[in-house]
Parts: structure tokens; sequence; C-alpha cells
């Protein structure tokens, strides 16, 4: 099995705050970066599924308390970012035949820098599944991936086939190309040499698994 970096915990740099804080500073974040405006109390709630717009209220509080936001009083969306590290941004379900980095695929930003991977990550993708097991990439973890298509047989590679897209290892022989899993109870996927819908999206650079 070929070495992949890997990280655990990628929100630890920033120090003496919850997950759950870590994880609705990154999504503030994205809402900035993403759509230029910070999100409501009540849109937060219904993103973490807190029982009311109070409970997000709480955790903002204590991430201003903290230094990382300024809340004005009375806005609806006044959230002020202060120290933003906006990161890498973290791929959900990709929509069918939609490009993967759309507005929309985008769940939130990890703090990790592009350049913590080498050759460089430009996005982390949600694994869904276990056909890539044995290479120690489980169902919900992240794969740094490095946007390109050019890659070798051999290579962990995110790839589009249709209005899937998949993580699977690249093998090519002969002409022929297939995507490998690793897990015996999954089979390879032949494409076929006239496939005009598949495309290499990128390479796996790295796990993280929080």
């Amino acid at each position: 099995m070929r070495t992949i970096p890997r990280v655990v915990d990628p929100l630890g740099e920033r120090p003496n705050m919850t997950d759950r804080q870590a994880e609705l500073l990154a999504h503030i974040e994205s809402c900035v970066s993403e759509q230029g405006l910070p999100p409501t109390r009540a849109e937060l709630a219904k993103h973490f599924g807190f029982s009311s717009a109070n409970a997000a209220e709480t955790h903002l509080r204590a991430l201003a308390k903290k230094g990382y936001i300024e809340l004005a009083a009375g806005a609806s969306r006044g959230i002020r970012l202060l120290k933003q590290t906006v990161g890498l941004p973290i791929v959900g379900r990709v929509a069918a035949g939609s490009p993967i980095l759309a507005i929309e695929h985008v769940e939130s930003h990890c703090p990790l820098p592009a350049h913590f991977f080498s050759p460089k990550a430009d996005y982390l993708l949600r694994v869904k599944g276990m056909s890539m097991r044995d290479e120690g990439i489980l169902d919900g973890d992240l794969i740094a991936v490095h946007k390109t298509d050019s890659v070798r047989s051999g290579d962990i590679i995110v790839a589009r086939i249709g209005e899937e897209v998949t993580v699977k290892t690249l093998e090519r022989k002969a002409g022929n190309v297939r995507l490998l899993p690793a897990n015996p109870d999954f089979q390879p996927i032949e494409v076929s040499s006239s496939e005009d819908t598949f495309a290499i999206e990128g390479k796996c650079v790295g796990v993280i698994r929080r």
C-alpha cells in the first residue's frame, strides 16, 4: 500500500475552540467567501440542526469572546470575521453533471493551507462508501485533491464517469483504462476507449480524518 499523507483533526490549529465552534466558524467563512455575506442565526440553526437560533447565538458569543468574530447588535447578518483563515473548500455530495467546485457543493472550509500537501491540494472531497478501505480511505474521510489530469497508472484519482464522481486507483494497460477499488467487495470499473464521458478531475494527495 502506497504512503498517503494523513492528518488527524485538521481543525486543531484553532486553539481554545470546541469542535462545534470550529465547524461554525468554518461555515461562516465559507458563506462569506462564496456568497459575500455571513449567515443569519436562523440559517446557522437550520444548517447545524440546532433547536433554535438561540443555540447558534451561544456559539457565536463564544467565538466573539475568543476574538474570532465581532457581533453587531440588532443586525441579522451582523457577524464580522476578525481572524479569517478560509483554507481549503470541503466538497460534499456532487450533483450530477455539475462542476465539483460549484458553490452549492462546498460544505465549509478546512483551515489547512494548500501547500500542506505535495503537490498542493486544491480542495477536499468527502468520501462516500468503503470501496477504498484497504488504502486507508474510509467512508466520511476527506481526501485532499490536486486538480490535474496528468496522472500515472497506480495513482489514486478522482474521476468522473458520466454523471458520477468516484475515487479509485488508476490502471492503464495496453491503451485500456480501469478504475480499481481497494476492497474485494467491489468490482473494478472498465472504462471504454470510446467513453467520452470519462474525465480525470484530480489526484489524491492526502487523507484527513477527524
